[in-house]
């Protein structure tokens, strides 16, 4: 399926790109003082040079890949396929590897968060779409038309779908306070990210970003501070490897566009710390090392975290700031690529709430 691309006249993304390089020079000086005694709180726990803090993989899982934790740290929510699974599917588990739980068994299931109250939960399938043609949630020019986002009990009971597109509706989470959702959807001609209520009304656009790509969006504890990344759309079209991708930060109502990473190389699947100035981010070295670091707001500073020739990504950082999950095929056989889901214990970086 070819995107349609929407002109919106004034707000193309290279010429804020530009405006906004200028000041956030002045905006990180002015924050370097303010942010000096965060800064070093966090950076003195950091891992030494060629040294990662300590990391296990979650048992029992299998395959697996994109995991996020429930409001009290003690379980996490993600995508896997398990050996009755003929595809990814939601599931949710204790972070030792037990109470593992399928959510539902049909379609192609993706991207899912917790809701701040962690009662319930929120999750992509094309479940309702079987007769679409099956496309690649990993194929960012062939995303799976008619994926829909549901919200569900954390056992998958009173399921309650939002979102009612033949397009591609994902890359979801929820708001700290738990008033709204923020998700990608290409229902305007091409990806943008969205903003809903918890019961799927009232939908808005808040970005407008000709040109280029947007998703992998999370909010940060003030509830208006959104991180994401994005890659040109010629470079996807162009089929690049490794794609090049630039973080941002916005505000929810579409305001202050910021560039976080000032490089051409690939900058991807940000998430925001609970002290609400860091976040976690992969960088790809060269030639393809796929690394997590840890990112400022305040700083250009950046922290490498893992250090593995494997494939590392899709962190994220539990509420309580003590653990890190990713994504790793370090423990994968020669030529496998197979998924693990990893803990790396990040308690000494102090970047908790």
């Amino acid at each position: 399926m070819k995107r349609a691309i929407r002109s919106h006249a004034g707000l193309t993304l290279t010429n804020l790109f530009h405006a906004f390089l200028a000041a956030s020079a002045l905006i990180a000086l002015c924050a370097a003082t303010a942010g000096a005694q965060a800064n070093s709180s966090a950076t003195a726990g950091a891992p030494s040079e060629g040294q990662e803090l300590p990391v296990h993989q979650i048992p029992n899982l299998g395959r697996g890949a994109e995991f996020y934790f429930s409001p009290d740290s003690t379980h996490i929510i993600g995508n896997a396929q398990r050996e009755s699974d003929s595809g990814f599917r939601v599931y949710t588990l204790k972070i030792d590897g037990t109470d593992i739980r399928r959510i539902e068994d049909k379609g192609d299931d993706a991207c899912s968060f917790y809701f701040p109250d962690g009662k319930r939960i929120i999750w992509t399938s094309t479940k309702d779409h079987l007769d679409l043609p099956k496309s690649n949630y990993s194929n960012p020019t062939d995303y799976p038309q008619g994926s829909e986002l549901y919200t569900s009990n954390l056992d998958g009971t009173d399921v309650k779908r939002l979102t009612n597109n033949t397009v591609y509706d994902a890359e979801v989470s929820v708001g700290p306070n738990g008033q709204w959702i923020l998700f990608g959807s290409e229902r305007s001609g091409k990806m943008e990210l969205w903003k809903m209520k918890p019961d799927g009304s009232d939908p808005v656009q808040i970005t407008h970003l000709e040109g280029w790509e947007p998703g992998g969006a999370f909010i940060f504890r003030d509830n208006k501070t959104i991180i994401f990344r994005a890659w040109r759309t010629a470079d996807a079209v162009a089929k690049k490897h490794p794609l090049p991708m630039t973080l941002f930060t916005i505000q929810e109502d579409g305001t202050r566009l910021t560039p976080l990473t000032h490089d051409e190389g690939t900058n991807w699947s940000p998430f925001p710390a609970p002290d609400g100035h860091h976040y976690v981010f992969v960088k790809v070295l060269p030639p393809n090392n796929y690394e997590i670091f840890l990112g400022d707001l305040n700083s250009d500073k950046q922290v490498r975290l893992t250090y593995n020739n494997a494939f590392d990504g899709y962190p994220s950082i539990s509420p309580d700031g003590h653990w890190l999950v990713f994504t790793s095929t370090r423990d994968s056989a020669p030529g496998a690529h197979t998924t693990g889901v990893y803990l790396q214990d990040i308690s000494s970086l102090h970047i908790g709430p």
